[in-house]
Order: structure tokens, then sequence, then C-alpha cells
């Protein structure tokens, strides 16, 4: 029988794991697993289990949103990795925007059982300086949006709260003037938006071409918006995205590179994995190479 760890965050997304607790717990069981559940009591108390618990056990599950996602892998890497177990990923945030790298099943009972019984599969993840992320570090125009709307809004409006929280924030875009070093070159300008990601959505707006992106190849992709000069730029700006058309015309560049160096002379402030990860005039990104294990669906 194997035994598995359980970190579930109560107040993600609605609170719906307080409900399906039981029937989550069961389907572990039935998978054969004897199951430990941990509570997460606040904000970084998930990586702080995983790391404190995590080698014990021969699987962890995690439900909740990204960021509690985020902060188990964090907690994982602080362990050697011979001592970190396989990961899976029971989504039940805002925006759930890693799971839907997973091809995961609907309902939380069967993702328990995916969790508990599906085959691992190495993953890489994202390292700025020395902070982890498992699958985007974004800075500019609306990054703030996930880590400055309360988690109350968040469960009253569920993605809603995103789009009401970036309108009202948009008379105050800003743009920064960065110098992007990566494999194949230099890029310099000012940038309304950027990120480094490996997911094919981000935001749950934002969704990457499925066909580039590869969750193990050892690279990064990143997508930098030039700040627009007026309506029409903006415009063809919001167009781009929506379409994944990135050209000179759209302002839209896109990249892939196993690191990138951005550089800007004002502090930057940078999310990870919707989590805010400090103010930066240096970031050095980099893809750390299939450090861990994650679940995947069929």
């Amino acid at each position: 029988m194997e035994k598995l760890l359980f970190i579930y965050n109560p107040h993600a997304g609605k609170g719906q794991v307080r409900g399906k607790l039981a029937g989550i717990l069961n389907a572990f069981t039935r998978a054969g697993c004897l199951v430990t559940a941990y509570p997460t009591q606040g904000p970084g108390d998930a990586a702080k289990a995983a790391a404190a618990m995590a080698f014990q056990y021969d699987r962890v599950a995690v439900c909740g949103g990204d960021g509690t996602l985020h902060e188990v892998i964090a907690g994982l890497m602080e362990l050697p990795e011979s001592s970190r177990p396989p990961v899976g990923y029971l989504p039940a945030g805002t925006t759930n925007d890693y799971a839907r790298n997973l091809s995961l099943p609907k309902g939380m009972e069967d993702m328990a059982a995916v969790a508990a019984g599906g085959v691992p599969r190495p993953v890489d993840i994202g390292r700025l300086d020395d902070q982890y992320f498992i699958y985007v570090a974004a800075f500019g125009a609306f990054t703030d949006v996930a880590y400055n709307t309360p988690q109350q809004f968040k469960n009253m409006f569920g993605h809603l709260a995103y789009v009401l929280k970036g309108v009202a924030e948009f008379a105050n875009l800003k743009g920064y003037q960065l110098r992007v070093d990566h494999d194949g070159g230099v890029l310099e300008g000012e940038y309304l938006y950027g990120m480094v990601s490996n997911t094919v959505s981000v935001g749950g707006l934002i969704g990457l071409p499925a066909d580039e992106v590869a969750l193990d190849d050892g690279l990064l992709e990143a997508v930098l918006v030039r700040m627009p000069k007026n309506a029409m730029e903006l415009q063809a700006a919001i167009h781009g995205l929506a379409r994944q058309e990135y050209s000179p015309e759209s302002g839209i560049v896109g990249l892939h590179s196993s690191r990138f160096q951005i550089t800007c002379a004002e502090p930057v402030p940078f999310t990870l994995d919707g989590e805010y990860g400090g103010a930066y005039t240096s970031a050095d990104i980099g893809a750390v190479s299939r450090p861990v294990t994650i679940v995947y669906g069929a």
C-alpha cells in the first residue's frame, strides 16, 4: 500500500474541496493508498509541509489553485532530488492554468484517482534567481491582479474577479525599458507586459500554441508585448494575444530559450505562478531540467 500525502487548501476556489473531501479520500483509498491529509493553514504553509514531510511518502497529491501547487513544488525543491515523490494535482483555484497542460478528467473524485494511480512524467520548472516557479514568471500590466485580488472576491466572482480588477487598472498602464538577453540574441525596447513560462495558458486568457510548448524540453517560452504608442497599437496587441499572432505588426515577440536575463534601470515587480515574487533590476530566469515529476491524465 502506497503512502500518500494529501496537501489541500481549504479556501481555494469557492472552498469546494471541503464539501468533497470524503469522496476524494475514498478515491485515494480505492487506488490503494494510505492517506495523510494536511489542510494548509495560510500562505507559505504548503511549502513548509512539503519540505518537512514529503520525503516520507510515495506520492504527494495537491488540491488548490496554482499558488498551492507552486508552494508544494518550492517545498520539494528543498529536498534532495532522490527524496522528491511524484506529484498529483487536483485543481480547485480560480484559473487553474497549469492543469490545462495535464489532460485531467472532470470531477474531484476522478482527478483524485488519477493523482493516486496515474503515471508520473518528469517536467521542467523555472527559476528566477533563487526562487522556483512551476509555470510562469511575469511582469507588467495586470500581473499584480492575481496577488492583489482578495480571496473572498475571487471566490465570489471567479475568473470575472480578474477581469474586473484588470479593467480598473487599465488607466495606469506602465511600460518598462528593458534589455532581454536570450539564447538567440538580445532584445531592447519598452515593454508593457512580459512573461517567461512553461505552459499553454496564463491567467486563463493567454494561450500559447500547444504544439510549441513541451513541459520537458529544457526550454522556456517568453512573450513580450511592446508598449503601444496609441489606441490602435494597443488594439493590435490585444488581438495578437487573443489569436496567438506574434509579429512586429502586433507588437508581440515570442521566444524559446533555456535562459533569459532581463535588465531594467528601475525595479520591475514579478509575479511567480500568481504570487508576488519581488522586484528586480536584473532578473536571471532559467529552465531547470526535469527536477520533479507530475502525474498526467489520459
